[in-house]
């Protein structure tokens, strides 16, 4: 199971928590303060938001995710699901992310990540490569994983070569890759994760709000419908990631996820008859 059961078959509308970690986007802007972030998490759960994506290298995300986690009561954490990273680390001392995929910097970034968060649904590989997929020390961090009850790894892609490698391996149940209108290259490899039955979970799905904001703001709103349509139009079992801090942009995500599932329901049912 990849999930909790309330994450039903098909696609749903998850949230990326980078934003609330460390500046991001395509006009970078400040992150929010401790108790701003923490409003916006109660605000993105009561908005019915379930899937919560965040990362070791996102700086503060996971330690303000885990305070949020602490102020559910056992039936309303039982709905969420964790899913984090590691592979990507932050330096706090130094205010950048960096690379480690040796299984000492793996292992104590998961005792972090238990830490902060508790219980983990979902673990994924940072910054994959090829080599780092066949090495020793991956096979490692995947069964320290696993024994600290973690029940779905896989990598978070952005090259072609390590998501067909980890398609193709068997060894996982998920995958995180970038797909949007602007950039398709992934269409071919989302296609072979739904074939090999890889829970997908759809990242940068405006291109870092590329999307959205070309045209001006008047367009913007449509703009989302359709930029969410292209990937609800692909065969998928997962998630699309709206990345955001922003209850105002999260309602809007949230209207146009629903909108676009319409128009792509209703476009199939066309094709179908």
């Amino acid at each position: 199971m990849i999930a909790p059961s309330h994450v039903s078959h098909g696609v749903e509308l998850g949230l990326g928590l980078l934003e609330i970690g460390k500046p991001w986007g395509h006009v970078p802007t400040p992150v929010p303060d401790e108790e701003q972030a923490l409003r916006f998490l109660e605000f993105a759960f009561e908005s019915g938001i379930r899937y919560f994506d965040t990362a070791a290298s996102y700086a503060v995300a996971e330690q303000r995710f885990g305070r949020f986690l602490r102020t559910l009561d056992a039936r309303q954490r039982a709905e969420v699901t964790v899913a984090t990273k590691f592979g990507e680390h932050w330096d706090f001392e130094r205010n950048e992310p960096y690379v480690d995929h040796g299984y000492d910097a793996l292992a104590r970034s998961l005792e972090r990540s238990l830490e902060l968060l508790g219980p983990i649904d979902v673990l994924q590989l940072h910054k994959p490569t090829p080599e780092v997929l066949a090495s020793g020390d991956l096979e490692r961090a995947w069964e320290l994983a696993r024994s600290c009850g973690v029940k779905v790894v896989g990598p978070s892609v952005s090259d072609l070569e390590s998501a067909r490698i980890a398609c193709e391996s068997g060894l996982y149940q998920m995958m995180q890759l970038p797909l949007n209108s602007a950039s398709p290259k992934f269409l071919e490899i989302a296609a072979l994760a739904h074939a090999r039955g890889l829970y997908v979970a759809v990242n940068r799905p405006f291109a870092m709000g590329a999307l959205l904001y070309e045209a001006g703001p008047a367009a913007a709103q449509e703009r989302r419908v359709a930029a969410l349509e292209f990937i609800l139009k692909v065969p998928l079992h997962g998630i699309v990631l709206t990345g955001t801090k922003s209850p105002a942009h999260l309602t809007e995500n949230h209207a146009a996820f629903v909108e676009a599932k319409r128009r792509a329901t209703a476009a199939a049912v066309l094709r179908y008859h």
